[in-house]
């Protein structure tokens, strides 16, 4: 499994609550070749979800142009100090990572 996501989510003033994640993962795009010449499989996140009170705040899907260890920063309307905000990915190899954080 995936080392854990760093993720920070801050209250800013009318009532926005900006998120910002920073997500540790290969990113393999499929395209390179080893030292031996052989292609090196496509390992990478597919599908990122965040979620505030159980309801879905944002939905993502990543491609192979993503880099390595992305981040990622967005924004909704709502959340108070002290709520969860969850974020999950799952990549090409089923793998799962989900992280959370409380909103400062």
């Amino acid at each position: 499994m995936a080392d854990p996501m760093r993720i920070r989510a801050q209250l800013k003033d009318g009532g926005i609550t900006e998120v910002r994640v920073l997500m540790a993962h290969i990113m393999e795009t499929g395209q390179r070749k080893d030292s031996a010449g052989n292609v090196i499989p496509a390992h990478h996140i597919q599908t990122v979800t965040a979620t505030w009170n159980g309801k879905t705040v944002l939905s993502a899907q990543f491609g192979p142009a993503v880099s390595q260890n992305p981040v990622m920063n967005f924004s909704f309307k709502g959340g108070a100090k002290g709520d969860k905000v969850v974020v999950s990915w799952t990549d090409t190899k089923g793998d799962k990572r989900s992280d959370e954080a409380v909103i400062a």
